[in-house]
């Protein structure tokens, strides 16, 4: 592994920590500085996002369950900072491997296929999380940093500048921030918007004097026909509904028929509810969003009923009622 290499994995690892003003004037020094240097800190930052924790399972006891998805949800960052300081020069290994495919221009389009995660930083130096499935179209000027949500989900790390708004669309919902980290998700209707850092402001094309402010901590879902808004404060939701940063799906009383729809959202090998009696039933618990397999038998063990494992899907419940 070269130096350069090196350097940007520890950068990578630096700012995705407790980075002061000093060292984010000097990460810019040393990223303007060498082309170089550019892809290679774009390659360590697709390492970061492929990283993913140890398996959380926990079922049967609703406390232990419970106490489980907490130490998930609450520990995420420092267990992925920590792993990346012990072993960056492996990280930087594995970027190698990872294809982006974008570049470094005004405009650029970033898409994802089934089941694949990346980590884009843009060229005002936010950085563009892209969750399966999704396409943004981006477009940078000196009045306005702009990005399309197109389908899918993504989550933003922004960079702040005043001067420069930062607007996302989705279909007709418009959020915007200037130096935050929030979430966009669009859904029939309307988008689902949580926030982890800082203020974001968001409305609808339809009547943009009605408009909704969200800070660290909080969701809501921004239908696009104009209604009164449901905003709730729950951090440790939020963390949880974007584990998929660290390729996991983390539940937390959902229903087997949501957690389902969730593990379809990124594999081919697509699940199969049988049984519709057992869709409402809730689960708690942490997988890897490519093991299927896994999280059927973790259904097996606590709701007790069949499952059957195939090469192109897995049916949960009589076998039967799914032909």
């Amino acid at each position: 592994m070269s130096r350069i290499d090196e350097d940007a994995a520890r950068w990578v690892a630096r700012l995705n920590g407790d980075a002061s003003a000093e060292d984010r004037v000097a990460f810019d020094a040393w990223y303007a500085a060498d082309p170089r240097h550019q892809g290679a800190y774009l390659r360590a930052e697709a390492a970061w996002t492929m990283l993913d924790r140890a398996e959380v399972m926990a079922h049967g006891d609703p406390e232990k369950a419970q106490q489980a998805l907490d130490r998930t949800v609450r520990t995420a960052r420092s267990a992925m900072t920590r792993r990346y300081a012990m072993g960056a020069g492996m990280a930087a290994s594995v970027a190698g491997a990872v294809a982006i495919g974008f570049a470094l221009k005004d405009r650029l389009s970033i898409a994802t296929s089934l089941g694949e995660l990346r980590s884009v930083p843009l060229q005002d130096r936010s950085v563009a999380a892209v969750n399966t499935d999704s396409r943004i179209e981006v477009d940078m000027s000196s009045r306005l940093r702009h990005v399309a949500l197109v389908k899918g989900e993504v989550w933003f790390e922004v960079a702040k500048n005043p001067e420069v708004p930062f607007v996302v669309s989705a279909g007709d919902i418009r959020v915007r921030a200037v130096g935050t980290a929030f979430s966009v998700r669009r859904r029939a209707g309307g988008a689902d918007v949580l926030v982890t850092e800082g203020t974001v402001e968001t409305w609808t094309v339809h009547d943009t004097d009605r408009r909704v402010t969200l800070t660290a901590g909080h969701e809501a879902f921004m239908p696009e026909t104009p209604q009164t808004v449901a905003v709730t404060f729950r951090p440790d939701d939020v963390e949880r509904r974007l584990a998929w940063r660290t390729r996991e799906i983390v539940l937390n009383s959902e229903t087997l028929r949501e957690a389902v729809a969730e593990f379809n959202r990124y594999n081919a090998r697509q699940i199969v509810i049988a049984d519709p009696a057992i869709g409402g039933e809730t689960l708690v618990g942490g997988f890897h969003v490519d093991q299927p397999d896994t999280f059927a038998r973790a259904v097996h063990g606590a709701l007790n009923v069949p499952v059957s494992i195939g090469d192109d899907r897995i049916i949960i419940g009589t076998a039967a009622a799914a032909s």
